[in-house]
């Protein structure tokens, strides 16, 4: 599938209560690369895979939650473009200068109908990955911590899903991948939409408030790799919300948990290729336990209710 557009999810800035404590678990128990600090006292970090110089930004706050979530897109006049189309769709954009955060070039800054702040931009520094890209050496894990490949994806809650859903297909170019349907039979409770052949880059739920964060996802390998971030996880006492299980919504095998500042996070692997000819697959209302936990085919209250 050829990439234009929006490229692929490029990073999240993550609320968190105590940097120094955040800065210490997200490298020690998440495995990410510390990347460094910028002025405001934010802190920067990688994934082991990623070749970008950031894709998790901490920053210090009274409240837990996210701040944005950036795509990256081909280039600069992809860029221009996109500004021009949220404009015209009546979309007020801001442009973020090329160095407000580390390594990054200019973005440009929007709200969604949720009340969420997104972000596109087309420039950060390639830094490379754990093997480089002359003759690499297939990745060995051979540090502690999670290790994951990348971000992945995140789920957002938000009252105006339709509008919110609408725009990212509209102006942005998503394909709709799986929804889950309310007891009518009509309304979106969830949608699940990507920019790329990935089962999804971005989810949405319906909620009674404005912008809150469900989950920040991480790509895993494989399932055995699940499995050993669940050791991890356990090692650590680190808090679950569910699993390790498998999802029928993407068919991807998961874990959520919570970071030390309440936000839930996820590892994820697998699920399936996606191609903007398939017709989305649709979760009836009596089935979403097993869309969403295809083991237990149930949900839980904690999944349902805890948002930052």
């Amino acid at each position: 599938m050829a990439m234009t557009g929006v490229l692929r999810p490029g990073h999240a800035q993550i609320r968190v209560l105590d940097l120094e404590e955040s800065i210490k678990w997200y490298t020690d128990v998440m495995g990410l690369k510390p990347m460094g600090r910028d002025a405001q006292g934010r802190a920067y970090f990688k994934t082991r895979a990623e070749r970008d110089h950031n894709s998790i930004i901490l920053r210090q706050a009274d409240q837990a939650g996210m701040d944005f979530f950036g795509f990256k897109v081909q280039d600069k006049a992809t860029l221009d473009d996109f500004e021009k189309k949220l404009q015209a769709y009546g979309v007020a954009t801001e442009r973020m200068p090329a160095g407000d955060l580390l390594e990054t070039g200019e973005r440009v800054r929007f709200k969604i109908p949720t009340g969420h702040t997104i972000e596109l931009y087309a420039e950060k520094t390639a830094v490379g990955n754990a093997t480089g890209c002359t003759n690499p050496d297939v990745d060995v894990i051979d540090q502690p911590g999670i290790t994951p490949i990348r971000l992945d994806h995140c789920l957002i809650y938000g009252d105006d899903l339709e509008g919110a859903r609408d725009l990212f297909i509209n102006v942005l170019g998503f394909t709709l991948v799986e929804r889950v349907k309310l007891e009518d039979g009509e309304t979106d409770l969830a949608v699940w939409l990507t920019c790329s052949a990935k089962a999804h880059d971005i989810a949405i739920v319906r909620h009674g408030e404005k912008d809150k964060l469900h989950h920040v996802s991480f790509q895993l390998g494989s399932w055995e790799q699940v499995l050993r971030a669940a050791d991890i996880m356990s090692k650590n006492r680190v808090p679950l919300d569910i699993g390790p299980t498998r999802h029928g919504i993407t068919n991807g095998t998961t874990i959520y948990f919570f970071e030390p500042s309440g936000n839930r996070l996820e590892t994820f692997s697998g699920g399936y290729d996606h191609y903007p000819d398939m017709k989305p697959i649709t979760w009836t209302w009596d089935e979403v336990g097993a869309g969403i936990f295809y083991h237990d085919r149930e949900l839980n209250e904690a999944f349902l209710s805890v948002v930052t």
